[in-house]
């Protein structure tokens, strides 16, 4: 069983268990983590800084899994909000947009537990050193509540702080060691888990008197789960939907199944976190961390010239292509593929001048679109991106009716005229004229998703419940391991609310295992 030695990131400290301690063994703690992502190691720092011995079992090579890439995180009531003077906002204020948004079909409890503690915890992670560039938001200012905080180094910075100072405090993490079963005694308490270490096929059992605290992320790289569970991709005719990334991925639905197995009640199993448009190459992250003409390439995809379903109609608001979830909830009902136009002009345009709109931070506006012609080139050979001297040579190519072509793009020609959307609202600034010369580009977009956002039900202490809806004393969730905090999607406008959710998440129940259980 080896302790952690290194990150994604190297780091200097290495710390090993010496081999002749391989043996089959028992081993005591306060509190078990299972996972060592954002929660798991907010969870970890949390013990060590009350007092209790924790141990955190994480089953790949590195920590922090894909809670090494969030932008930033949510929280209310910060001092960075009131140093830029967007500190009028409350928790309740947060809660009513999201249970508007979601109709009320949520664990409105357990979300305002999350968002009253989501401050503090904020304060925490910038007081253990991480650092933050400012607030920031993908809408108009009037739509936000300003809770994005963004990170100078990304979730990077958390899981490198946290890692140190969790071994600095005497906590234990070990990698490649999964926790493979949840221990449950007579009375139905859950009392420890049994885990195995991958280097030597050896159990190790662990003993928590406080209690375990899942952290394994959601199941958003389990196909099988996906397919069970998400409502969207089971439905006829759909085209499948892709993981985003990252590409070393352990979200399998570890936790979630292992509380199944003791009794656990699960909720909002159906809802994912939509990120779309993608082009249709594997892996999808590759748009974001590859090479120049694949950022190029997704970014063609997501301009404000013209989006088109199967039938050759418009289906959504090209101006709103940063709003990812609410993309991918417009192509599902488009099932699941959308094709975007453009001319030669607008090639040349973006080649030029760089973007309309930006693709996050990555390709943005004034930034030329200089491997735009690579991407076509490849995108052609791999049977992603279209190129045809007529807008009926196009529409065959992509399987549409090309007189349904036809009309969308003199629709769009007159609204450009008249700068005036009367069908869905795009800004006039987006609305662009097509030439009646090709040639005329058609990029295929796919969905996407990062996260799913179903899991065990909980109480607002983030206790596991029973099919009763009896508390499982001793087994508590965190981060994506969590259910019921969403409905039908992922609500954008509460921005960071995941990565937010996982620090508070894991800090929420670290305490309440103190104050309730370690101090009985």
């Amino acid at each position: 069983m080896r302790l952690l030695s290194k990150l994604f990131f190297i780091l200097a400290a290495v710390a090993l268990v010496p081999a002749g301690a391989m043996a089959d063994k028992t081993m005591e703690a306060d509190i078990v983590v299972v996972g060592g992502g954002l929660s798991g190691m907010s969870a970890g720092l949390t013990a060590v800084q009350s007092g209790a011995k924790v141990i955190v079992f994480e089953k790949l090579p590195s920590l922090g899994g894909a809670g090494n890439y969030p932008e930033g995180s949510l929280a209310i009531g910060t001092r960075m909000q009131k140093e830029e003077g967007k500190g009028n906002r409350t928790p309740l204020d947060a809660l009513d947009k999201i249970v508007e948004y979601a109709h009320w079909r949520v664990n409105a409890a357990a979300i305002m537990a999350l968002l009253q503690n989501s401050g503090e915890t904020h304060e925490w992670v910038r007081n253990e050193g991480v650092a933050f560039k400012g607030l920031k938001t993908a809408f108009p200012p009037e739509k936000t509540l300003w809770t994005w905080h963004i990170y100078q180094k990304n979730g990077a910075s958390v899981i490198k702080n946290f890692y140190k100072k969790i071994l600095a405090g005497g906590g234990q993490i070990y990698t490649e060691t999964p926790v493979k079963k949840l221990i449950k005694n007579k009375k139905g308490e859950i009392t420890g888990v049994e885990a195995v270490d991958l280097l030597t096929g050896e159990k190790i059992t662990v003993n928590a008197k406080g209690g375990v605290i899942l952290a394994t992320g959601g199941f958003a790289n389990n196909k099988e789960m996906i397919h069970k569970y998400i409502t969207d991709v089971q439905a006829p005719g759909m085209v499948d939907v892709k993981l985003r990334g990252p590409l070393i991925d352990g979200r399998t639905g570890d936790g979630i199944n292992m509380a199944l197995e003791v009794g656990a009640q699960l909720a909002g199993m159906q809802t994912i976190a939509g990120n779309s448009p993608y082009v249709n190459q594997d892996p999808p992250i590759r748009q974001f961390n590859g090479a120049d003409y694949q950022k190029q390439a997704r970014t063609s995809l997501s301009q404000p010239f013209l989006w088109v379903n199967k039938q050759g109609e418009r289906f959504y608001n090209e101006s709103a292509g940063s709003n990812f979830s609410d993309v991918y909830n417009a192509m599902t009902m488009n099932g699941g593929i959308m094709y975007s136009i453009f001319d030669d002009n607008m090639r040349k345009k973006m080649i030029k001048e760089g973007p309309v709109t930006p693709f996050n931070a990555i390709v943005v506006p004034g930034m030329p679109m200089k491997a735009l012609d690579e991407a076509i080139e490849i995108g052609q050979k791999e049977g992603w991106l279209f190129k045809a001297n007529t807008l009926d040579e196009l529409a065959k190519k992509i399987g549409i009716n090309p007189a349904a072509l036809k009309e969308t793009v003199a629709k769009v020609n007159k609204y450009a005229k008249e700068k005036h959307d009367p069908d869905f609202g795009r800004k006039p600034e987006h609305l662009f004229t097509f030439s009646d010369k090709g040639p005329y580009y058609a990029v295929e977009g796919i969905r996407a998703y990062f996260l799913t956002l179903g899991g065990v039900k909980i109480n607002n202490k983030l206790q596991a419940l029973d099919m009763k809806n009896n508390v499982i004393p001793g087994l508590y969730v965190t981060g994506q391991d969590m259910g019921g905090l969403y409905d039908s999607s992922y609500d954008l406008l509460l921005e960071g609310s995941a990565s937010g959710f996982a620090l508070t998440s894991g800090r929420m129940a670290v305490k309440h295992i103190v104050d309730t259980r370690l101090k009985k």
